[in-house]
Formats: C-alpha cells, sequence, structure tokens
C-alpha cells in the first residue's frame, strides 16, 4: 500500500489481544499527522483481493505520542474488522491525513465535574483525553465510566490504573473516579452489573460515585453502542443537561462509534 495526498501508509508496531473478540494495536505515525484527544482516524486496509475498505477508529494514543494506537472489536464476517484482525506487525494500514470528530472537551465551557461514558471499544478516545494535562487542571473530579458485558474485556484496566503511581500525573491522581460495569458476568460487590441508563435512570451510578449530575458542575461525554448513547443522551436532555454545539456550549458532547 502506497501514500497519497489523502492519506499515509503506516507500519503496525505492536499488536495486543484483550480478548477472543478484542484487540488494540499501534503504528507509525506522519510527522505531520495533527488530531486533538477524542477524535478519530479514517483507516484504510486491503483484501487478498486489493479490495479497499474504510472504517473510522478512535485514537487511543496521546497527541502527543510519536505512535498511533486503536483499539477494536472483531465484528463476524465484518469487511473491515476480519481483514484488520488478520494483519500483523509490519503490515501496513492506510490512515487519512485528515482528522475527525466533536468528542473533544474544548466543546464545554466551565464545569467541576467530567463524566466520560462509555461501552465496549467506545472507551478508546476517553483513553486519549485523560493523557492530557490539561483535562485534569481543568476539572476537580473525572469520571470514568466502562461498561462491558464480561468482566475480561475490561481493557486498559492496567493503564487507566497507572495513573495513580504516575509521576507526572501524581498531583491530580486524586480525581480520577474509575467505574467498571459489568453487565452480563456475576460480578464482585464492587463493581456495578447494569446498564448505564438503568444505572442513571434509578440513580446508582451517582450514588455510586459519591457526585450529582447537574448542570451546574457536569459536562458529560458519552461514547459507545448507538442505542446507549442516545438513550443516555435522552435521559440526561430530560434532566436539564444540553447538547454542546459549535457555537453554542452545553453540557453534552456524543460519538457513535459505529
Amino acid at each position: 500500500m502506497q501514500a497519497s495526498d489523502n492519506y499515509t501508509a503506516e507500519t503496525i508496531t505492536e499488536i495486543r489481544t484483550w480478548a477472543s473478540n478484542l484487540f488494540s494495536f499501534k503504528t507509525t505515525r506522519s510527522q505531520s499527522y495533527r488530531f486533538i484527544a477524542g477524535q478519530f482516524a479514517r483507516l484504510g486496509v486491503e483484501g487478498d483481493d486489493g479490495e479497499r475498505v474504510w472504517r473510522a477508529y478512535s485514537i487511543c494514543s496521546a497527541p502527543y505520542d510519536e505512535f498511533l494506537e486503536f483499539y477494536s472489536i472483531v465484528v463476524p464476517d465484518g469487511a473491515f474488522t476480519s481483514r484488520l484482525a488478520k494483519l500483523s506487525i509490519g503490515d501496513r494500514v492506510l490512515v487519512e491525513k485528515k482528522n475527525y470528530g466533536y468528542l473533544t472537551t474544548d466543546r464545554f465551557e466551565c464545569g467541576k465535574d467530567l463524566w466520560l461514558l462509555s461501552t465496549g471499544t467506545g472507551l478508546a478516545p476517553f483513553l486519549s483525553i485523560l493523557q492530557e494535562f490539561d483535562t485534569w487542571e481543568h476539572y476537580e473530579n473525572i469520571v470514568l465510566v466502562h461498561s462491558v458485558r464480561y468482566r475480561h474485556e475490561l481493557a486498559y484496566e492496567e493503564f487507566i490504573r497507572s495513573f495513580q503511581q504516575n509521576e507526572l500525573f501524581a498531583a491530580y491522581a486524586h480525581k480520577l473516579k474509575y467505574v467498571q460495569v459489568v453487565t452480563r458476568d456475576t460480578v464482585e460487590r464492587a463493581l456495578l452489573n447494569d446498564r448505564i441508563t438503568e444505572l442513571l435512570t434509578d440513580g446508582r451510578l451517582e450514588a455510586h460515585v459519591g457526585l450529582p449530575i447537574e448542570p451546574e458542575r457536569s459536562r458529560i461525554m458519552i461514547c459507545g453502542n448507538p442505542d446507549m448513547v442516545q438513550e443516555t443522551r435522552q435521559l440526561l436532555t430530560e434532566r436539564g443537561l444540553s447538547l454542546s454545539l459549535r457555537g453554542k456550549p452545553g453540557h453534552l458532547a456524543v460519538e457513535n462509534y459505529w
């Protein structure tokens, strides 16, 4: 695969399998590629027949990293992920030179508490956002909620908890509240086990965290399953929170991850 005016050909440098249907990978990064934490890239892969397929992938890595990192689910018989999952270290993927997306913290003004609500691989953009010092400096509390079906799908757990030991973030680590939600496994008492929408509806999520969701304090980012995104947005809108638009800052920012 060759580069063009619209994309570069990047090399896969690392692959990690999280579960039978979940993996992450790192690629080289063109020095000219720029993005804001929370944005996504468009990736292209080619099959044995030479047909090229493109898909959007949120970027896990920080804007200052020298590599790009992505987190993916394998969709059975999926035109893109079935090809992507077969790639190895040294293989190439295409990366469009343009960045995309508005799931970025600059969508908000003021606010004290940043809520990051994710399901599955919708965690990806929040990993990038957490690596930005401005995020930690701006908010008094950062609540990262990651909902999965089974306990073993809680990818990046060690990385998320590592902020508490990271010397660079030592002054801010107390701000992070990491909430794990597992919906189909029997789980230990420390974990929640209902869908995010149900936990919001009956108040259990806020009680678990010890913070209320309210317009004055809360700024909320939502990424993951489209049904969850839509239902969560509707629930919060009914509670007086508004979608943040260009030129009209609000309380919510959303991304449909697929």
